[in-house]
Parts: C-alpha cells; sequence; structure tokens
C-alpha cells in the first residue's frame, strides 16, 4: 500500500538477526510495515558486520545463533563501544538468561513464541527511553499506520483523514488501547456502549463492519475476528492488502450487511 512512507513516528533503523528464515522474514516485514527501515542477518558474524559498517536505532538479536549466541555478540559491540540497544529473543525462559542479557547490556528479553504487536510495542518503549530528546507518547494512540488523536478526535490512516461516528471513534479506541487481545463482545459493549444500553452481539458485528469498510479505504485489513468470541487488532500480513481490496471490491465490506462482522 506505500503506507510506511508516510509514517514519520518511527522512522528508525533496525537490525534483526535471527537464524529462522520464516520468524526473521515475519518480524521484518511486520516493522517495515510500521515504518521502520530493516536490515536482517542470520548469523551472529553477520550482525557484526551489518552493525560496524552502520549505526543501527535497536537490534533485535536472537540469542541463540548457529555460531555462537547473542550474548557474544553484545559482548563485541560493547567492547567497540556501541551503545546501539538490544532486545533479546530467545526459546530458553530462564532467570540466568535473563540476568545475562540485561547485565551485558540488554534493553529487553522476549521469550519465543511471542506476538508481533507485543515486539512492536517493546521496540518503541525501547526507543523512547534510549533516543535522544525522544518525546513522550502523548494522546496519539498508534497502530500498523493508524493514528487516533485523544484530544482532537482525529482519526488518520496512511496520512488520510478518516471520517468516523462518536460510536466507532470509541470502538477504534478500545480495540487500540488493547492490539493482539481478542475482545468478547460482552466486554466490546461495556465499554463503548452504555451499560443500560442492552445491546447484543449484533450491535457490534454491525459497527465492527463499518469501521472496517471506512478504514479499508487507506489500507489493508487489521480487525480480526475469533469466531464465536469477539474481535480483535493485528497487524496485517504479507498479501492482506490485496485480499482486503478484493472482498471490498466484492461487496464483503462493512455495508454488506452482517456478513462482514463475521469475517
Amino acid at each position: 500500500m506505500g503506507a510506511a512512507a508516510s509514517l514519520p513516528r518511527d522512522h528508525g533503523g533496525l537490525l534483526v538477526v535471527d537464524d529462522e528464515p520464516f520468524l526473521r522474514d515475519a518480524v521484518a516485514a511486520s516493522l517495515r510495515f510500521l515504518g521502520f527501515e530493516v536490515s536482517t542477518a542470520e548469523t551472529g558474524a553477520g550482525a557484526l558486520r551489518l552493525a560496524r559498517d552502520r549505526p543501527f536505532d535497536l537490534i533485535v538479536l536472537d540469542v541463540m545463533l548457529p555460531d555462537g549466541d547473542g550474548f557474544e555478540v553484545v559482548r563485541r559491540l560493547r567492547a567497540d563501544g556501541s551503545r546501539v540497544p538490544v532486545i533479546f529473543l530467545t526459546a530458553r525462559d530462564t532467570q540466568a538468561d535473563k540476568v545475562t542479557g540485561l547485565t551485558l547490556g540488554g534493553d529487553d528479553y522476549l521469550t519465543k513464541p511471542f506476538g508481533l504487536e507485543e515486539l512492536a510495542a517493546r521496540i518503541r518503549t525501547v526507543l523512547r527511553r534510549t533516543r535522544p530528546g525522544a518525546a513522550a507518547a502523548g494522546p496519539v494512540l498508534t497502530f500498523a499506520d493508524i493514528e487516533l488523536d485523544q484530544d482532537t478526535y482525529e482519526v488518520r490512516r496512511s496520512g488520510h483523514l478518516v471520517d468516523l461516528s462518536p460510536t466507532e471513534f470509541r470502538l477504534l479506541r478500545y480495540l487500540m488501547l488493547n492490539p493482539g487481545r481478542v475482545l468478547t463482545r460482552a466486554q466490546i459493549l461495556d465499554h463503548v456502549w452504555d451499560y443500560d444500553f442492552g445491546g447484543s452481539g449484533t450491535v457490534v458485528a454491525t459497527y465492527v463492519a463499518y469501521l472496517r469498510r471506512k478504514l479499508a479505504r487507506h489500507g489493508p485489513e487489521v480487525i480480526w475476528t475469533q469466531r464465536g468470541i469477539g474481535y480483535s487488532m493485528r497487524l496485517p500480513r504479507p498479501g492482506d492488502a490485496v485480499a482486503a481490496g478484493d472482498a471490498v471490491a466484492a461487496g464483503h465490506a462493512p455495508g454488506a450487511g452482517h456478513a462482514a462482522g463475521a469475517r
């Protein structure tokens, strides 16, 4: 969709180091969608070579690599005088590993499997803490290429203003406050509508459909249905932009009745 180029809020250079091709590519693709510039490496030697050639804003580093471990990579970087922030990824959830990583100068530690939304949130947190003069997040919520300003009640996607009703705005805000979490229809009713509304899951599906249609004008699907439970926001996957466009063209987007809310 070309959305990432118009997102000024991230624009950081990241290095993702992992020897699992699927995980490495998935993480890199998701972070590029969010507006980061991403380089990748699959070995410790490759990571050191890239990190010494250019200044990265942050490194996402797997602990277990085919030619050693991520801890040794950080030891060598620190010996070189590099203070680049590091988030360790590992399949080993042991206290000793966490202490080792943080003692070496790591900034965070994430255990596999993890959600891409959680990783993105942690990257932003570390960058806010480590970048000189980094601004506080303030009232603006962000998810993928969507920005929601809680002060001005404006929503933008890929820089385009999205005109939402008050109910649609509250629904999007609640979803953005809980990225990656499946919210039940009952939870959404309680938080988006008044407690005495007396509504049902049908009205939730209808408004999710409205919201999907408006967001789909400027990007791929980000609201997903957990059948029989509720809805969640998650990052688009490769190819989702085409699928979302096809859905709109085929009349399955919101406005096509409750079918859109049951996707």
